[in-house]
């Protein structure tokens, strides 16, 4: 396994472009196209937020009734979220214009908006920055860096990133770009992912994967408790590595998993880590726990604790938060067995032993928590289960941010 520079474009046969359409009020590129030279396959997760938006619904459909896929169209600016028949009937119009342009089945096309809710999309600008991406299209590593900058909203840096590795003896390619710094809080993806491989897999088996790294991925991260009307996760796969079919789980399908895992959570820290107004990531490791289960809520209890958040924020050691978000979580644990320890560039610290303070110093502590990353470990003494969840401080630009989104 070696990681690449790059993202949607790494893997053979697919192209990229970002531009801007006119969407955006400040000239930021807004549209984005991933396009494979041949049909792929396609899985999808999506939000569960009963208010989904018309391209969720749009996706949901293609993913389970098309029998390929073999572009996506993005907008940023308007989320098309709340916008009734007309906003369905965009996603229809932007499909339709795509396959128009790329000589493709209108069905075979997958699209996602992002931005402000209650809007309906400026369907000129829309289609017409459909045309333009399609002469865009390339791809080079500036053309999946394009398409990657083009579906930002408040994130400020662009997310992506590749693997290559062996299966069967032929190289293979994953990629995938993705945007999110607020309204993250998903119970099955996050936001905005475009994920895109040259792998030879059977349909079932890639939503299969898909699936199940999304729960220890983008279902562990978290930056406000809001989870998107607009979440969605992409994976599409070409084929064109030329590797024989995997046809059931085994050694290959496993190494594709894992690799899955890699890029899936790469893209998750990046968007962890760039919550809006953020100035650290928060990473929380619950380990030797009962069950799997226990683990997981006990370590996103933590990072959805606004007490905690702000205390990394302030670089403060106040652990009594840390338990105190875990005691609340619904999980049984022994609060007077477990151990706390604080982790980063600067050192590593224990601050709990057995429930009780250790004699740390809080000058030391303060420096482990004044880095860009900081890791909280938390030993609760009672299996071999762990989880891993990500979220990140809370300062005071999240509300900045936040009360001047819309102007």
């Amino acid at each position: 396994m070696k990681r690449l520079e790059g993202g949607v474009t790494a893997a053979k046969g697919f192209q990229a472009a970002g531009i801007y359409a006119g969407i955006k009020k400040n000239n930021k590129s807004d549209m984005a196209m991933v396009y494979s030279e041949v049909p792929c396959i396609a899985a999808g997760t999506f939000t569960t937020n009963l208010v989904k938006a018309a391209p969720v619904k749009w996706d949901q459909k293609v993913v389970k009734e098309s029998d390929s896929a073999q572009a996506i169209v993005v907008n940023s600016g308007v989320a098309n979220a709340c916008t009734g028949e007309e906003g369905y009937q965009s996603c229809m119009d932007m499909a339709k214009k795509a396959g128009e342009v790329l000589s493709i089945p209108q069905d075979a096309v997958l699209v996602a908006s992002t931005g402000v809710i209650g809007k309906q999309l400026p369907m000129d600008i829309i289609l017409n920055g459909i045309e333009k991406l399609k002469d865009a299209l390339g791809d080079k590593l500036s053309d999946g860096t394009a398409a990657a900058e083009a579906i930002m909203t408040t994130d400020t840096i662009s997310k992506q990133t590749a693997f290559e590795f062996e299966i069967g003896g032929k190289k293979v390619v994953l990629g995938g770009m993705c945007k999110g710094s607020g309204m993250i809080h998903p119970n099955m993806a996050t936001m905005l992912c475009f994920i895109t491989t040259d792998i030879a897999i059977e349909k079932s088996l890639l939503q299969e994967a898909l699936s199940e790294v999304v729960k220890d991925t983008f279902n562990m991260i978290s930056v406000d408790g809001d989870t998107s009307t607009n979440d969605s996760v992409l994976l599409l796969a070409n084929g064109r590595a030329e590797n024989e079919l995997i046809r059931e789980k085994g050694n290959e399908y496993e190494v594709f998993k894992e690799v899955l895992n890699k890029v899936m959570t790469s893209l998750s820290k990046k968007i962890a880590g760039d919550g809006e107004g953020a100035t650290a990531l928060l990473e929380v490791k619950v380990v030797n726990a009962k069950t799997k289960e226990q683990a997981i809520v006990l370590s996103k209890s933590v990072i959805t604790s606004n007490l905690t958040k702000a205390a990394i924020f302030g670089h403060d050691a106040n652990w009594g938060r840390i338990l105190c978000a875990m005691g609340y979580s619904g999980a049984e644990f022994q609060p007077d067995k477990t151990d706390i320890y604080f982790e980063s560039a600067a050192g590593c610290l224990q601050v709990v032993k057995n429930g009780m303070a250790t004699d740390y110093s809080e000058g030391y502590a303060t420096k482990i928590l004044s880095e860009a990353e900081v890791f909280v470990i938390v030993d609760i003494k009672e299996g071999e289960e762990m989880a891993i969840a990500w979220g990140c401080d809370l300062t005071y630009d999240y509300v900045k941010v936040n009360a001047d989104y819309r102007s």
